[in-house]
């Protein structure tokens, strides 16, 4: 006996219910198993409508899950390549900027177990961050306070 094949609405609330997805991020998966006749978007406004979807909450979703491992610059492309309005990204973009140094300080003592002891250490170090998506200002932080806990470690 053939199982019967799920609806596009209940397909779309078992994705929804294992995370929060983006409206493009939603449709693509969406689109796979629609079939004639189907309107997704018209599902994905009832969806919104519903509150089921949301841009915002996507964007706290994605920023929490992102955060501890990767920069604002590297974070914001993400949001954007979902197609997130203006204000979803500014307010997400506000969000990350309050700690970023304190981000790249973890990353970096994560990564790294001890202070740049050359110039080229501390590029490659460096450009680490810079890959993560962290800005200079953010690096230069990190870099800072790492030498600091070394001499804070070396005077005690």
């Amino acid at each position: 006996m053939a199982r019967p094949s799920i609806s596009l609405k209940a397909r779309a609330l078992r994705y929804l219910s294992m995370r929060e997805h983006s409206r493009i991020e939603l449709a693509r998966k969406l689109a796979r198993y629609a079939e004639e006749g189907d309107d997704i978007e018209a599902l994905l406004d009832t969806l919104e409508a519903a509150n089921f979807q949301s841009q915002s909450r996507f964007a706290e979703s994605l920023v929490h899950r992102r955060a501890h491992r990767f920069g604002n610059s590297r974070i914001a492309m993400e949001l954007q390549s979902h197609g997130l309005d203006a204000e979803t990204l500014a307010a997400a973009k506000g969000e990350l900027a309050r700690d970023e140094a304190g981000r790249a300080c973890e990353v970096w003592r994560k990564k790294f177990s001890h202070p740049p002891r050359d110039a080229a250490e501390r590029a490659k170090q460096m450009r680490f961050l810079q890959q993560r998506g962290f800005s200079h200002p953010a690096i230069q932080a990190a870099m800072r306070a790492a030498e600091r806990n070394e001499d804070d470690e070396d005077g005690a």
